[in-house]
């Protein structure tokens, strides 16, 4: 059940894409490491994952779509946790060495070989419910912000505070368990700037003087994040006249938004005119990324997508998995923004900032 169509690399990327690409953001080891051998920073990692199976196996034990869930999603564990033993023992098996891209394949590939193709489900259709509820609220109270500066500040801090709604993360998995998540309360709770990658004054600087054509956007969560964080901000592009183009997962993986889903909720917050709470939305495209992890490798999207995305001049991508994890350090043809928020401590760490810190990292190219 992977994404089968073919693929190509992302046409924004600098060329060579052999010696100027790397996906993966932190390297697990180096070329001087022994191959046989785990290093402590792919042991830290496969940890990581290790204490994310509880929470995996507790959403597949509740799949109502598929039959013996329970001792399916046992043999998920079990199967996983082996696999990653086994990295840590000999961590050339299994396709290794393991990176955050191999970790989360082999993870995904365990669950649908098990019939698990939507373990998040019922918590993603609830969320976009509650999010959809609340899009007008947000976008009024952006609307009434009369400076131009200010208002983008908003929106940026409104896209951090929805990305905090992400069960991939063991903590956020269990934090929202307990009381869900205020979107409102997470924008005035964010962790206090300077963030730890922190170009948002050069942006707003750049958002007020300067216009794009095209922007793409690789967006990342259902719920909060994609409807309360990433719509407000496409929509105020779209007022300016830019041309906007979400790129979603061609297939479920945790809690991020797909393809389809994300064209079922814009068509519930459009009005009759198509319309998005006053803005015309008619330069709004979706499109399928052809990826199916919640991290992404940009050597590798669906040629649907490299189409569209050919005469950008403004890439965004956003989310721990893809701007952070991955991408980070990923280098464009043209302006690029990398916005997330760090959720796991073993980012923090390689990053020198603190958990839930953020990262608004804004590229521009000159004549592009």
């Amino acid at each position: 059940m992977e994404s089968s169509s073919p693929s190509v690399p992302f046409p924004l990327l600098q060329t060579p894409i052999e010696s100027n690409y790397r996906a993966c953001t932190i390297p697990y080891r180096f070329p001087s490491d022994n191959p046989r051998k785990a290093t402590p920073i792919e042991i830290q990692w496969i940890d990581l994952f290790l204490n994310s199976v509880p929470s995996f196996r507790q959403r597949a034990e509740n799949d109502p779509t598929v039959a013996d869930a329970p001792v399916k999603a046992e043999i998920f564990a079990q199967r996983y946790t082996a696999i990653l033993e086994d990295l840590k023992k000999n961590p050339e098996s299994h396709g290794g060495p393991p990176d955050c891209i191999l970790l989360c394949r082999l993870r995904e590939q365990v669950l649908r070989e098990l019939g698990f193709t939507d373990i998040f489900k019922k918590v993603k259709d609830e969320e976009n419910a509650k999010a959809i509820s609340l899009f007008k609220d947000v976008v009024r109270l952006n609307d009434a912000i009369e400076d131009e500066g200010k208002r983008v500040e908003n929106l940026i801090r409104g896209i951090l505070a929805g990305n905090i709604f992400d069960l991939g993360s063991a903590q956020l998995a269990e934090v929202f368990a307990k009381d869900g998540m205020s979107f409102l309360a997470s924008c005035q709770n964010l962790v206090p700037r300077p963030w730890v990658i922190d170009d948002l004054d050069v942006f707003k600087m750049k958002w007020i003087k300067k216009s794009w054509k095209k922007a793409v956007i690789f967006v990342d969560n259902s719920g909060a994040d994609i409807i309360l964080g990433i719509l407000p901000f496409a929509r105020e592009l779209l007022r300016h006249g830019t041309k906007v183009v979400l790129a979603a997962n061609d297939l479920p993986s945790i809690n991020d938004v797909t393809y389809p889903e994300l064209i079922d909720i814009i068509s519930k917050l459009k009005e009759e005119n198509g319309q998005l709470v006053g803005v015309d939305a008619s330069g709004l495209l979706v499109a399928n990324s052809g990826n199916d992890l919640p991290v992404i490798d940009l050597a590798s999207v669906s040629p649907e997508l490299a189409y569209l995305a050919s005469d950008a001049d403004l890439v965004i991508l956003e989310g721990m998995g893809r701007a952070i994890e991955t991408n980070l350090y990923a280098q464009m043809k043209c302006d690029s923004i990398k916005i997330g928020m760090v959720k796991h401590p073993e980012v923090a760490q390689f990053l020198g900032g603190r958990l839930y810190d953020c990262v608004f990292k804004y590229n521009e190219v000159s004549n592009y």
